[in-house]
Formats: C-alpha cells, sequence, structure tokens
C-alpha cells in the first residue's frame, strides 16, 4: 500500500496545472484547454468542475484565500496573547515565517495576478481575508493607526517580493523590522 503513489483528486490536478501555467507562462496562457492538458484530464472532466475560465480562477482565488487564511492564523497561534497580537503576528508573518516567500506562495501571487487581469471582482475572498486581518490589527489594543501601520508595510514587503520590485538584504529587513517593533512598544 505505502508504494503507491497518491493520487490527486481531478479538481486539485486542475487547480495545481492552472497555477503551474499562470506562473510559468503567464496569465494569456491559462486556458481551459492548457489546464486540462496540464492536469492530464480531458477538458469534459475539466468543465465537470469548471465551466468556464472565470469559474477556474475563482477557485484558484478561494483556495489562495484559504491558504493565506490557514497561514495566518497559525502564525497568530504561535504569538502570545496581548495588545497588539494581530500586529505582532503581521511582523512575524512577513519576518520570522517562509510563507511570504516560500514556493506555493510564489505560485499563488501568479494566480492573484491572474484573477486581477481577468476580472477584479475575483479577488473577493482573498480581500475578505485581509479585511479580517486589518480589523483585529485595529482593534487589540494598539494606539490608533499602529496597528495598520505595521499590516501596511509587511504587506508592502510582500508586494515588493511579488512583483519583483525589490529584494531588501538581511540588514535592510532587520532595520526595517527593528522599526515596526517600535510601533509595538506603547502597547508592550
Amino acid at each position: 500500500m505505502l508504494d503507491q503513489p497518491i493520487t490527486l483528486d481531478t479538481r486539485t490536478r486542475v487547480l495545481d496545472a492552472a497555477e503551474r501555467i499562470v506562473q510559468a507562462r503567464g496569465v494569456p496562457a491559462l486556458t481551459l484547454e492548457a489546464a486540462a492538458r496540464e492536469a492530464g484530464v480531458s477538458k469534459g472532466g475539466l468543465l465537470y468542475h469548471f465551466a468556464s475560465k472565470e469559474a477556474l480562477i475563482a477557485a484558484l482565488m478561494q483556495r489562495l484565500a484559504e491558504y493565506i487564511q490557514a497561514q495566518f492564523e497559525q502564525t497568530r497561534e504561535a504569538v502570545p496573547p496581548g495588545p497588539g497580537r494581530t500586529a505582532r503576528a503581521c511582523i512575524a508573518w512577513q519576518f520570522d515565517s517562509p510563507g511570504p516567500h516560500d514556493e506555493h506562495t510564489d505560485r499563488a501571487s501568479a494566480i492573484f495576478l491572474a484573477a486581477h487581469h481577468h476580472d477584479t471582482a475575483l479577488l473577493a475572498p482573498v480581500r475578505e481575508v485581509f479585511a479580517r486581518i486589518r480589523a483585529a490589527a485595529e482593534s487589540e489594543g494598539l494606539p490608533a493607526g499602529r496597528g495598520l501601520a505595521i499590516m501596511a508595510a509587511c504587506d508592502g514587503l510582500f508586494m515588493a517580493h511579488m512583483f519583483r520590485m525589490w529584494q531588501p538584504d538581511a540588514a535592510q529587513r532587520a532595520a526595517i523590522r527593528a522599526v515596526l517593533a517600535t510601533l509595538l512598544e506603547d502597547a508592550q
């Protein structure tokens, strides 16, 4: 039994294939035919799960939102309770976990861009996750604006990574983290 390969369900194979296509060849290369071919399924098999390209991208965005939520919650649970817990989790997520910089996140970034390119309304599941994080950052006992400033800075670093605009070196990352930590000092 252990020697048999794990078979992913068709839906998961198609979603994984769509991520690979967008990451490797860009949004224009993502077609239902290409996703079916990459996943090794018939177009009919793909259409059973995804009736359109929009439905495929919507499913990718929902999966991305679930991944982001799970990763952030895992990070947040590791942060001790108290004022600014969500803001402290944003810092830990950005600076201490591989999440914002791992292969899965790079693939997910490509999907984010695909959804943005196709129809910005498809970003709704991810927007909802970040709205919940933002609401928590605003309500956890930090002076007004501090939790949001920390979240915005961490989001900015992630976007700089995602768009390959800037990759701070270790000294720059340490300096940014130190400045963000000062925003937490009054609440500790």
